[in-house]
């Protein structure tokens, strides 16, 4: 083939590692590679609003910082009633579902002895039936035939 192909990108932004893909001269393989983007090590970057409150600490006699706080403790106070209500209402449908198969194992059990019942009464049944059919023989078929040709 003709010359290796190379491709080298310059560091990301914010410290994303760049990807180089080097193509070989035999064309068959290409091998990516990651590369730090930047000295420092491709560390998490901070988000821009995050920069710009960290540069600038509030005052927490500040009626903004307070307003803030307020807002928190209430979210933070919302997220705990919804998840204890969540909790609450997993515990009374777990609950609900536990009485249900108790009643249904309940159920399984009396149909169970019903089926028991029922197949010994039939079992019974079948059996005085088959003590009550007259089996043919074949002497009873002997003598008939024979005694009355006499």
């Amino acid at each position: 083939m003709s010359k290796p192909s190379q491709q080298n990108s310059t560091p990301g932004v914010n410290g994303i590692s760049v990807i180089h893909t080097q193509a070989h001269a035999s064309g068959l393989q290409q091998v990516p590679q990651l590369v730090p983007a930047g000295p420092g090590g491709g560390g998490k970057a901070a988000a821009p609003s995050k920069q710009s409150k960290k540069s600038s600490p509030m005052d927490r006699n500040s009626d903004e910082y307070r307003q803030r706080r307020e807002r928190n403790n209430m979210a933070v106070k919302k997220s705990r009633l919804k998840s204890k209500q969540k909790a609450q209402d997993t515990l009374q449908r777990v609950n609900q579902l536990k009485e249900e198969n108790e009643r249904l194992e309940a159920k399984i059990k009396l149909l169970t002895k019903e089926l028991s019942v029922l197949k010994d009464l039939f079992l019974e049944h079948a059996h005085n039936l088959a003590d009550n059919v007259q089996p043919i023989s074949t002497e009873s078929t002997a003598t008939d035939s024979s005694g009355s040709g006499q």
